[in-house]
């Protein structure tokens, strides 16, 4: 037994490097991977007090934040069915590029508010920008072997997860030197330059990955009668069942998550007393654990199975989020934290949400296990316009439940819609055979 042991590491390390060459010897995730990694360097400085900027500089109160948070995530989202459904229809590479563009408006419709509703603006603008993501992440889908298709996500979320080891706490120490205002503005304007240099990256280095065959069937699923709107839509529709369910999964989730996302912030700072340094190193943390695990976490469900893993995930993170409110100092907020960031970190299925912009590598490697080819897009569309329409209105319960009962009350109910989609998804998910698909990875 003695014996064996050390060639069966030999073994799994060899799989593991052979699994990382094969990866990344697709141009387009290496391009989307660095590219994306160049973006969260800047937006990960600031975003993690996103919250505390609105409400100390832009004069908002708990119901502003709920507001703007509902705004943002609705419209983030609601653009993804109908970028799904082009990009299977006309290619990946296009919406990925003039999507990327428009992102370069963003922050400087950010720079421009001078109070919270004149972020509304910025937000629409952003919410735009989402089009290209079902395009994104199946365009990933595309250029990877079925069976190497969670580790490519993983090494993907690996590499993209790499800046938040340190852009937030850097962020948290401006924040702290030159208080919100400056420590945000700091950011966003290096954010107009990363933007305009990413686009044309990309523009340069992404390939297509649909065949002209892919797209024809996609357009020849709308059907040549004149069936009208709402039956073409119905026919590009047409999913299995358990893509469905995923649907009401990621609906759940996501009520659960929105109800504390932008508000855990404030929890932290004002309830249990950390400081913004504090705040950004938790979150530095949570990307030394995502870069250590989420390439191991997708190789663990090729060989194990997408549902274990993503089960896992949607079991833990509520629970962190019901005994955050017990955390009384930062030790224990930052073991919460780090507990609930390595069952993300192996899922991906929890606090990512699990939208079709979103989610963790088994989660992603899930829906394009299930879904053909020239449908991923429109599938991964499809459930992140219905999650976000849906889950909407989550941030104005908790804005709710925040200033009329308790803060803690906010994360007691999120956690109970997290534990619901759990239980939702362990008994209605069936989990797709291996299947062999032809390879078209482009390199």
């Amino acid at each position: 037994m003695l014996q064996t042991l050390p060639c069966e590491e030999i073994r799994l390390a060899s799989s593991y490097w052979s699994v990382v060459k094969n990866v990344f010897s697709s141009r387009n995730i290496v391009a989307i991977a660095i590219t994306t990694s160049m973006i969260t360097l800047c937006d990960m400085g600031w975003r993690p007090f996103w919250s505390l900027y609105l409400v100390n500089e832009l004069g908002a109160n708990v119901w502003a934040v709920g507001i703007l948070s509902m705004i943002q995530n609705s419209e983030r989202l609601i653009f993804q069915l109908p970028g799904g459904l082009i990009a299977d229809r006309f290619g990946r590479r296009k919406i990925i590029i003039y999507g990327t563009a428009l992102r370069i408006l963003t922050p400087i419709l950010y720079l421009m508010a001078k109070n919270w509703v004149q972020v509304i603006p910025a937000l629409i603008v952003n919410g735009a920008t989402s089009i290209y993501m079902p395009a994104f992440n199946a365009i990933i889908a595309d250029s990877l072997p079925e069976e190497e298709r969670g580790a490519g996500y993983g090494a993907y979320r690996m590499i993209t997860s790499t800046p938040q080891i340190f852009s937030p706490v850097i962020g948290g120490i401006l924040m702290d030197m030159y208080g919100y205002l400056q420590g945000v503005r700091i950011f966003l304007f290096l954010s107009i330059f990363i933007n305009l240099i990413v686009t044309i990256v990309r523009w340069k280095v992404i390939s297509e990955t649909l065949t002209d065959d892919d797209m024809n069937r996609a357009k020849q699923s709308y059907g040549t009668e004149k069936i009208g709107l709402t039956g073409k839509v119905k026919e590009k529709l047409d999913f299995p069942r358990t893509i469905w369910v995923m649907v009401v999964v990621a609906i759940l989730g996501s009520i659960g998550q929105r109800m504390v996302m932008d508000f855990l912030p404030l929890y932290a700072v004002e309830h249990i007393g950390i400081t913004n340094t504090q705040l950004g190193l938790v979150r530095t943390i949570a990307g030394i654990i995502t870069v250590a695990l989420a390439m191991p976490g997708g190789m663990i469900s090729d060989r194990l199975g997408r549902k274990p893993v993503i089960l896992l995930s949607r079991i833990v993170t509520p629970i962190s989020q019901f005994v955050v409110t017990f955390a009384k100092n930062f030790p224990q907020y930052i073991m919460i934290q780090g507990t609930a960031s390595l069952a993300d970190a192996l899922g991906g299925g929890g606090r990512g949400g699990g939208g079709g912009g979103v989610g963790g590598p088994a989660w992603q490697a899930l829906i394009a296990d299930i879904v053909p080819r020239e449908k991923r897009a429109t599938t991964m569309g499809t459930i992140g316009t219905m999650t976000g329409v849906v889950s909407a209105p989550a941030t104005m319960l908790a804005s709710y439940l925040w200033s009329s009962i308790s803060p803690a009350t906010t994360f007691h109910v999120a956690a109970a819609f997290g534990l619901m989609s759990s239980i939702i998804f362990a008994f209605g998910v069936k989990e797709k055979r291996k299947k062999t698909e032809p390879d078209i990875s482009p390199t």
